[in-house]
């Protein structure tokens, strides 16, 4: 649990005076429950006599009404520093979880799903929190609680307190076996949940794609099988969880069986008074609390140490780049170096890229190929989407690994060819990378993009929000709003990844001659699968199995490259 427990610790000691005063709080409660018993023997013993003294018994029951308001007033003063302090540090184990998040690469994300991210950061981190508050507070009450009842016990009449211990052991080995099987259950469950949830993520992020097939009765089968299996473990947990307090519980009635048995016996006898009697079964009542919450606390610690280690899992994952302490920067681009880069994806052998060398200089680059041929990845490795060895890449004359992730990012504006939007208004996704941008800014972005107009139809403009991923959109016209948030950035170096392919050759070439003054001693690098945009690149490479085949203007490669050719030939027919 220690290993675990790291993760956590910094906020105990943040929060450290707030948890004193709430640990005082909690102890002080427990202090004045106990001596709630010894003044019920004081009343007993008093009522037992012939002529029991009034002035006695009301200011006995005075007392008692005090320390019972004192102890609601205690009570709450825990329950707001302990339990406030078990959502502080949930949120803020949040906010560093989602931060390091961020932090990683795309390596990452390809092995853990959405779903499995988002269970951490709602149902394992709720789990954290519980142990982290009542569980602390459980486990404490019950310590400090159990003891000093024990001693309050012992000191009435050692006897009866071993024959009232009796049943413990039982209760001891029972809770053993059961947390073992309830951590087991509980490492299941909150898969299960990761699974559940990525699964309907999933389906609603592709709802359109579902409809046009027709597979809502498919995906609702599959769905309602996954949340049956859900169920059912939850079930086997919850019998487990279940039998804990029924087991406290029982052990507990045996106890106290065995105190009226034994201590009958004692009272008849006269070894012990009825006030002592009465208070014996008082603090007995008081041991049962924590005879029950051993089981309830065992499950929280156990629940929350579950989800500790799945969180601590991403904690330990890192990105894949490392940067030197003292990272170089590069003030202003003139020449992309590229010398013998080849490369492979993290975990694969296959080179996707082999041996490519190129200079690439301000004007437009353009890249063609067949699908698999490397343009994507080629624009992943330009943009630090993965590292690569050093000496393959150069912006300048630096080393792409010696300079600042951030500083060499800040000198590119990258459009993908998977365009990525929020549910938000358009103008929020127009303005990511530049949130200061000014509204004049934002529409002569999209003016250059060719989408302005189809903004200003829409229902309110600029502020229309076009729902998850960009639902309510064409596939063009979220093309052209990617394409409006990189030209906003007014960035040196710009890469297009086939960022044209949902558009119509006549709105293609508007933005074409758009964007002819506005690349103007900038490097623009331009992936596409249609040759009317690359017919003004400075230069255009062929790209086939990671290596460049062919190379040259675009009346070169009509002449010397036949793959060129015939795509072209073929798009022209097309055209008319």
């Amino acid at each position: 649990m220690m290993s675990e427990f790291q993760i956590i610790k910094p906020y105990f000691k943040k929060y450290f005076f707030r948890l004193f005063v709430g640990i005082i709080a909690v102890l002080s409660v427990d202090f004045f429950q106990l001596c709630i018993p010894r003044l019920l023997k004081t009343a007993v013993d008093e009522l037992g006599r012939l002529t029991p003294d009034n002035a006695i018994i009301l200011r006995l029951a005075l007392a008692i009404s005090l320390l019972a308001l004192l102890i609601a007033a205690l009570r709450f003063i825990w329950r707001f520093l302990i339990l406030g302090f078990s959502r502080l540090l949930e949120m803020e184990l949040r906010n560093r979880l989602f931060s390091h998040i961020l932090t990683l690469d795309r390596a990452f994300f390809q092995q853990r799903s959405a779903g499995d991210i988002m269970a951490l950061s709602t149902n394992d981190l709720q789990a954290v929190q519980m142990a982290c508050g009542m569980g602390v507070v459980a486990s404490l009450d019950a310590i400090i609680m159990g003891l000093a009842a024990l001693c309050c016990m012992i000191y009435i009449h050692p006897t009866l307190t071993v024959i009232a211990l009796l049943p413990m052991p039982l209760l001891v080995i029972g809770a053993r076996l059961l947390t073992r099987r309830l951590g087991r259950l509980f490492g299941t469950v909150q898969e299960q949940f990761s699974n559940l949830t990525e699964f309907s993520r999933d389906a609603i992020a592709s709802i359109r794609l579902i409809k046009a097939y027709n597979q809502e009765d498919t995906y609702s089968s599959q769905f309602d099988k996954k949340g049956k299996i859900y169920v059912r473990n939850n079930f086997r947990l919850a019998f487990v969880h279940g039998t804990l307090f029924p087991l406290s519980s029982a052990i507990a009635n045996a106890s106290l069986l065995l105190v009226l048995w034994w201590g009958g016996r004692l009272v008849v006898d006269a070894e012990i008074s009825i006030g002592d009697f009465i208070a014996f079964i008082a603090y007995l009542y008081m041991l049962t609390w924590p005879m029950m919450a051993m089981g309830w606390v065992v499950n929280l610690f156990q629940r929350g140490k579950i989800s500790l280690q799945r969180i601590q899992e991403i904690f330990m994952a890192r990105p894949l780049f490392s940067e030197s302490e003292y990272p170089e920067t590069v003030e202003e681009i003139q020449a992309i170096h590229l010398r013998n880069l080849s490369f492979a994806y993290p975990g694969s052998s296959q080179l996707v890229l082999r041996d490519v060398n190129l200079r690439i200089r301000p004007g437009i680059l353009g890249i063609v190929g067949k699908t698999g041929s490397g343009k994507t990845t080629l624009c992943h490795l330009l943009t630090r989407l993965y590292p690569v060895e050093g000496g393959m890449i150069y912006f300048n004359n630096h080393d792409i690994n010696k300079l600042g992730l951030a500083d060499l990012r800040s000198h590119i504006a990258y459009i993908p060819q998977e365009v990525q939007l929020f549910s938000d208004s358009i103008a929020h996704n127009i303005r990511l990378g530049k949130n200061d941008a000014t509204i004049e800014e934002v529409e002569t972005a999209a003016r250059m993009a060719v989408i302005h107009d189809e903004i200003m139809a829409m229902p309110d403009g600029y502020e229309t929000m076009i729902g998850e991923k960009g639902i309510l959109l064409s596939g063009g016209q979220r093309q052209r709003i990617a394409l409006a948030r990189g030209l906003l950035l007014n960035r040196p170096i710009m890469i297009i990844d086939d960022s044209f392919s949902a558009v119509d050759m006549e709105t293609e070439n508007k933005v074409i001659e758009n964007l002819a003054e506005y690349l103007r001693g900038r490097i623009c690098i331009l992936v596409s699968h249609r040759i009317a945009p690359l017919r003004s690149a400075r230069e255009i490479i062929v790209l086939e199995n990671g290596a460049i085949v062919g190379r040259g203007s675009h009346d070169e490669l009509l002449l010397k490259n036949n793959f060129y050719g015939t795509i072209c030939r073929r798009q022209q027919v097309e055209r008319f």
